[in-house]
């Protein structure tokens, strides 16, 4: 088995739990027995969805609210949980925003907090679980990037750019501790119905996003991204795109040179004039 037994000692940690595909990838694994630790920074919206699951599932659920831009709070995050008298077997990366809009006109603060959040807390995290995991050879880790990080995006510069990243370290840390009884597995997915672009500010900035180029009915829904996402960890994949079509696209598309790609993604994505 790719996942660990739960135990009444062991948890998941999911990061970005509050909503979203976090909350519905620790609902997923809150199905299946695993207790939680939940970490995201909204700490009522993070407490409500942990007493929500441990009711449902009759699992421990715990919400630790941590800033994961933040160095100080995120390296005490290890021994919050051993505080907790729990062990971390399942690590889920998932927290994240987007920055959007032309480059040259962005926040320079809010670009490098991304880089912390989407980059720097999933290496910090993995560094902190991963070596006791491969240690007791037993443990999984589940990345969420996107199929955004599959190709460079005009005016979302910073966030295919750090989902690129993702993508590149999770597959090369799949291969390197296969045999250790580790598995990690990356999630890309395509449109996902939640507020997560309403929340980064599409709107107001008038930006595009590359989920509208897909048909609506090949959107999928956050259950269904989570479902997904831990089937294929139970699996052992490498990387889970979800949807038959989005698939196909995102697979034919690395074949497409970037110098061919490029122009039309920027139309597509650049701001509209007001």
């Amino acid at each position: 088995m790719s996942l660990p037994s739960p135990s009444s000692s062991t948890a998941a940690l999911v990061t970005g739990a509050s909503s979203g595909i976090g909350a519905a990838i620790a609902a997923e694994l809150a199905a299946r027995g695993y207790n939680l630790v939940l970490v995201a920074r909204r700490k009522q919206r993070l407490q409500e969805v942990a007493k929500t699951l441990s009711a449902d599932h009759g699992i421990r659920a715990e919400s630790l609210a941590c800033d994961l831009s933040k160095p100080a709070p995120r390296g005490r995050l290890p021994d919050r949980v051993d505080d907790l008298g729990l062990r971390v077997e399942i690590l889920v990366n998932n927290a994240g925003f987007a920055t959007n809009g032309p480059f040259d006109k962005a926040d320079p603060e809010r670009e490098i907090e991304q880089v912390r959040v989407l980059v720097e807390a999933v290496v910090a995290l993995s560094s902190a679980f991963i070596p006791k995991m491969s240690e007791r050879r037993r443990g999984a880790v589940l990345n969420v990037a996107s199929t955004a990080g599959m190709q460079p995006l005009p005016y979302s510069a910073g966030y295919s750019a750090a989902k690129a990243y993702v993508l590149t370290f999770s597959e090369a840390l799949h291969q390197e501790l296969k045999g250790r009884g580790v598995t990690v597995t990356v999630l890309a997915p395509g449109p996902v119905s939640t507020d997560f672009w309403d929340i980064s500010g599409w709107e107001v900035t008038g930006g595009q996003t590359f989920e509208r180029a897909v048909p609506r009915p090949a959107w999928i829904t956050a259950e269904q991204a989570a479902r997904a996402a831990v089937e294929g960890l139970e699996a052992g994949r490498r990387v889970v795109v979800p949807g038959l079509g989005v698939r196909a696209a995102a697979t034919a598309g690395r074949y497409v040179p970037n110098a061919l790609k490029l122009p039309t993604i920027e139309r597509f994505m650049r701001p509209k004039r007001k």
